[in-house]
């Protein structure tokens, strides 16, 4: 006896390759996507902990002859040298798209911008890139 011979549509041959086809690159799509939103979030992370360490260490730049008048004023050259040595200690700090140290008054701000290249979404994206910028801010408190 013969087995019975399944019927075929010409029309669905090839269906579930195209399917499992549009799976693999929706999967590619999403795996790209939660590598390179991870990768930006670690650069955000690592730029966030530079900006505040080096807008902390402005915060010493004190002007000595004020503070020995009994004035608390920063010292707005010596605080943006401070924190660009501070930065200049850290190597991923020499690759940064943009640094920018503002002294208002009392008040050091620190402004850093980085970029993160797409990777696997790059065959999507066509090699654009991510940018990422955070801002830290402090001021010297006076302790009796």
């Amino acid at each position: 006896m013969r087995p019975p011979q399944w019927k075929r549509s010409g029309v669905e041959h090839g269906t579930i390759t195209l399917w499992v086809l549009g799976l693999c690159i929706s999967l590619l799509f999403l795996g790209g996507l939660s590598l390179d939103l991870w990768r930006a979030v670690a650069d955000r992370r690592q730029l966030s902990s530079m900006a505040d360490s080096a807008a902390t260490a402005a915060a010493n730049g004190v002007d000595v002859e004020a503070l020995r008048a009994g004035s608390l004023r920063l010292d707005p050259v010596r605080a943006r040298a401070i924190a660009l040595a501070s930065l200049d200690e850290d190597a991923h700090a020499r690759l940064l798209d943009a640094i920018d140290v503002e002294v208002v008054g009392n008040r050091v701000t620190v402004s850093l911008r980085d970029h993160v290249g797409f990777s696997l979404l790059g065959v999507f994206m066509g090699g654009q890139r991510f940018d990422v910028q955070v801002h830290a801010s402090a001021e010297p408190e006076e302790r009796p």
